[in-house]
């Protein structure tokens, strides 16, 4: 990221939260081509970082500036755990369902909430939780986000209880990390 030195550290730390934001939202879509065309990952990671999360003053990008290291991070973390991080998934998904019946983007995204959780214990669950939910906002309607929702509150409860105030954590306000 880079800093600008005119701005106020309230508003330094909003911009790390929107790029950490669009760093999740990237490594997502990063993660569905990945699924969807077998890619290897550092070459996903390499064309997103060229040609849409690596923009130039006055340049145009399918995506606003994001954390490339949350990025790379959260694409790499994911591609090497995909098994681990459907096995937990699968334990908190309902019976009806499985992680192979999601739809691929709603995979992608459970896959980089669970890592997350499970990877990331600088980031508290609640913030994991709020940032994958805007992320399933941001292609799917409510059963998805709902479902996105269920799921990762469980996850978090079996992977970090002691973080957790209650139930139902889903929507902290909480700022992105």
């Amino acid at each position: 990221m880079a800093q600008d030195k005119s701005l106020t550290a309230k508003e330094r730390s909003q911009q790390l939260a929107l790029e950490r934001r669009a760093a999740r939202l990237a490594a997502v879509q990063a993660l569905y081509q990945w699924e969807q065309t077998g890619g290897k990952p550092e070459a996903i990671i390499s064309e997103f970082g060229t040609h849409r999360i690596n923009r130039k003053a006055g340049e145009e990008s399918e995506l606003p500036p994001a954390d490339r290291k949350l990025f790379a991070e959260l694409v790499r973390g994911v591609a090497a755990s995909v098994g681990e991080l459907d096995d937990m998934l699968s334990a908190v998904i309902s019976d009806e369902w499985s992680v192979e019946r999601l739809e691929s983007i709603l995979r992608a995204i459970m896959r980089c909430g669970a890592f997350e959780l499970a990877h990331r214990q600088d980031v508290p669950p609640k913030v994991v939780i709020s940032e994958y939910l805007a992320v399933a906002d941001a292609f799917f309607g409510e059963k998805e986000t709902g479902m996105t929702n269920g799921i990762l509150d469980k996850l978090a409860q079996t992977l970090r209880p002691g973080e957790l105030a209650g139930k139902g954590s889903g929507r902290g306000g909480q700022t992105a990390r």
